[in-house]
């Protein structure tokens, strides 16, 4: 277990917290700070200079944190969003528990699954405006008006009328129900006509869709889609990403990592790009179809260096293709079936 050095008094507390927070998955997890470079693809110096509060932690170094020591991703982010702009970056030479070293951020690719790195967009939606409520006040019914004399005393039908009524009530309404028999019968005849083409052939009934099929069940706790529903959609807000991905295939193009990430809970396999710059991007391609993510340009180098794409529905696990592409072209691509 490493011996961690002591934080500066003038630590602000969010970061001190943060960082102690981080020392103490990686004493639980028993790894090394060299042990958890390689595995999640962040070089040895970085970390070095990261718990030390000596630089900020990039948001893919988090997530892969999580996923090698097993910590909940969404409550190690949170605590992660609480620090961001509190730690400035420093020129000196990083020091950590386990020796000096030196390096960049940009990573080695990891020797084994990593956490699922993201980049992610945020969307804002439009405030709606908020209902006023409507000046004029509401009516109230008014007063009924008092019965007159004569109109509470109407006279009744006498017990000798009674009969006659109901017999006269009985005639017409049977004839209302003949007459409209005799109108739907005409209808009907006259819109087979309507229907009837010039060659004399009756249009055809109007048919009716088939119905959805019904959602998947017997999912995980937080998965939301499996196989074709996963296409387009992202892997870590269906619960596909973390503990459940695999990466299936890797390649280096220039100092950036590429992997082909897979679910096999979710039927799905996505790209991943680690250690990239501003204007980089990856795409993964499964039976012809294609997504793709690029680290936009102005992103923050040292804490948004990596990207992934949205989701491909596939059974195989080794089926896709994942490729990057580095801003002045250089060109890399996995060996997909």
């Amino acid at each position: 277990m490493p011996g961690w050095k002591a934080l500066p008094e003038e630590l602000d507390p969010e970061v001190r917290a943060f960082t102690e927070r981080i020392r103490r998955l990686i004493d639980r997890s028993g790894l090394g700070v060299t042990a958890l470079a390689e595995r999640t693809g962040h070089e040895r110096a970085s970390w070095d200079a990261y718990l030390n509060a000596r630089r900020p932690v990039p948001r893919g170094a988090v997530t892969a944190l999580a996923d090698v020591t097993g910590a909940d991703p969404a409550d190690l982010v949170a605590r992660w969003e609480r620090t961001r702009g509190r730690v400035a970056p420093e020129g000196t030479a990083p020091g950590g528990p386990e020796g000096d070293g030196s390096g960049s951020d940009r990573a080695d690719l990891p020797d084994g699954p990593g956490g699922d790195s993201t980049m992610r967009i945020r969307r804002l939606a439009p405030e709606r405006p908020a209902k006023t409520p409507d000046p004029r006040p509401a009516e109230s019914p008014g007063p009924r008006p008092a019965l007159t004399p004569d109109q509470d005393q109407a006279p009744t039908p006498s017990p000798r009328k009674a009969p006659l009524l109901l017999y006269l009530a009985g005639v017409l309404g049977a004839l209302l129900v003949v007459t409209a028999a005799l109108l739907l019968v005409d209808l009907g005849g006259a819109g087979e006509g309507a229907d009837a083409g010039a060659d004399g052939r009756a249009s055809a009934p109007p048919t009716t869709p088939a119905p959805s099929p019904p959602p998947r069940t017997g999912l995980p706790a937080g998965v939301k889609c499996s196989g074709a529903d996963c296409a387009g959609q992202d892997p870590e807000a269906m619960g596909c990403g973390g503990p459940l991905a695999v990466t299936v295939a890797r390649v280096r193009v220039g100092t950036a990592g590429v992997e082909v990430r897979h679910s096999a809970t979710c039927s799905a396999s996505w790209a991943r790009i680690t250690g990239a710059a501003p204007g980089d991007t990856v795409s993964v391609e499964v039976a012809g179809a294609t997504e793709r993510a690029t680290v936009p340009e102005g992103a923050d180098t040292a804490a948004e260096t990596d990207a992934y794409t949205p989701m491909l529905a596939v059974a195989p696990r080794a089926a896709a293709r994942a490729c990057g592409t580095l801003a002045d072209g250089t060109r890399a691509c996995t060996a997909g079936r």
